[in-house]
């Protein structure tokens, strides 16, 4: 456009060999531009790859957070349990619990439902404290109550008795009770015949 205007404005036309020279030196003009196009283009590459990993990452960090609430508000309602079962079931003024109890059983049952088709949403967890063959339910825990549940899970608990009277004797009105680390999960699905999975944690 600017070469048809100066020729309009009556500029002498070039040399056939200007002409030439010009194009050839446009000519590597445009190829180094091009390999400077591809190296750019490798950096948006590495850029995309980068910003993809990013993503991937971010996703991975929204699901360890939203797994982290999941844990977090199954042991707020586990402890919820426990302290309602203190004073109606245990008959005891103190419950104590080892530290990160709650935590370390939301989490395990959150692992037993991760298979499961609506995973924890389907779960019916019951709790039990058990002493010498006797168990006594504490309370039930249901984390959608929407929906039917597939499967349920027995959190099974331990005091710890250090030599006290057995379980009957024990809740009778006892001011302080301990609970071991120790507990059991027994999981069964509600609408198969297959059997119970039971796993001991310590």
């Amino acid at each position: 456009m600017v070469y048809t205007q100066a020729l309009v404005f009556g500029m002498s036309v070039r040399s056939e060999q200007e002409n030439l020279a010009e194009e050839l030196s446009a000519l590597q003009r445009f190829r180094s531009d091009g390999d400077e196009l591809k190296h750019c283009g490798g950096l948006v590459k590495a850029r995309s790859s980068s910003s993809l990993g990013s993503e991937c990452s971010l996703e991975e960090e929204e699901e360890d957070a939203a797994a982290t609430c999941l844990q977090f508000d199954l042991a707020r309602r586990i402890e919820k349990c426990l302290c309602e079962a203190k004073g109606a079931s245990l008959s005891c003024q103190e419950l104590r619990l080892p530290r990160r109890m709650t935590a370390r059983v939301a989490r395990d049952i959150l692992r037993s439902a991760a298979e499961e088709p609506c995973g924890i949403r389907g779960a019916l967890i019951h709790v039990f404290m058990e002493s010498k063959g006797t168990l006594l339910k504490l309370g039930t825990v249901v984390p959608d109550q929407s929906l039917t549940p597939t499967f349920e899970v027995s959190v099974v608990l331990q005091p710890d008795l250090g030599g006290w009277p057995p379980l009957k004797i024990l809740f009778g009105g006892r001011k302080v009770l301990s609970l071991r680390r120790e507990y059991r999960l027994v999981k069964r699905k509600l609408y198969s015949s297959a059997t119970p999975t039971v796993l001991e944690f310590y």
